[in-house]
């Protein structure tokens, strides 16, 4: 499915182009061959979020440790992914619907809004599209999804249809994202912890061992938090447990 560029009438692209919205309410478009990442700076999620009752998606703002502010969702499935790029170690810029994207397929002008920009520490910027997989056995959904994949990796960035992860994975991460916010464990609890740790070591063990002659719930909160930032691991596609593994990453 080619993105192509015509030369007709006024409505029509002669190029494809991304439109960014900014905090001063100002808007910037941009042959989308020209996009750089930043040109992303300073930017706003290109819809505003209205919350309204009875309305059939679960949207809202989820605070990430990665941006050091708020990233916007639009479903359920959305604050999924965005947990999971937060805890990504690799990931080290997050942007909600960051553009308008508006191109000529085929015989017909389309507009769509991405639902997420992700930055990689490697310099890799990745698109992002979040759907149900059940929605994308529909064509006009595949078709709507296509265009855009074919655009950004012409660009040269990397594109993605998510539509979920392992529940057990997810289910490990929302817990230990209690724990990624700066200050929620004094800093000084954690490296304490963390050099007293043993490689492989059960974290049950490694409680009791950290503990002492005090209670083990006052040591686990600083293992919570390496886990998060990813200075230690484990096997998270098995639930939490005190049989769990600990690795050190750095």
């Amino acid at each position: 499915m080619a993105v192509r560029s015509t030369g007709k009438a006024s409505d029509v692209r002669r190029t494809p182009s991304a439109s960014i919205r900014y905090e001063d309410e100002s808007v910037r478009e941009v042959p989308f061959a020209h996009v750089r990442l930043a040109d992303f700076t300073g930017s706003v999620p290109w819809r505003r979020f209205r919350s309204v009752h009875g309305q059939a998606h679960y949207s809202g703002s989820y605070a990430s440790a990665t941006t050091g502010g708020h990233v916007v969702y639009e479903s359920r499935l959305e604050l999924a992914r965005l947990l999971l790029a937060d805890f990504d170690p690799t990931i080290c810029g997050i942007f909600a619907q960051p553009c308008r994207l508006v191109a000529r397929v085929g015989d017909r002008v389309r507009r769509h809004v991405p639902d997420f920009l992700l930055v990689m520490s490697s310099g890799t910027v990745r698109v992002v599209n979040v759907k149900p997989e059940d929605r994308l056995r529909d064509p006009e959904i595949a078709e709507a999804l296509a265009w855009p994949g074919e655009l950004v990796e012409r660009h040269g960035w990397e594109y993605e249809i998510w539509s979920g992860a392992d529940r057990v994975l997810l289910e490990n991460v929302r817990f230990l994202a209690a724990y990624r916010r700066p200050g929620i464990v004094p800093d000084a609890e954690v490296e304490w912890a963390w050099q007293r740790l043993v490689d492989g070591e059960p974290m049950a063990v490694a409680e009791r061992r950290l503990a002492g002659d005090g209670l083990v719930h006052e040591v686990r909160p600083a293992l919570m938090t390496l886990m998060w930032s990813g200075r230690l691991s484990t096997d998270l596609s098995r639930p939490l447990s005190g049989q769990s593994q600990l690795w050190r990453c750095a």
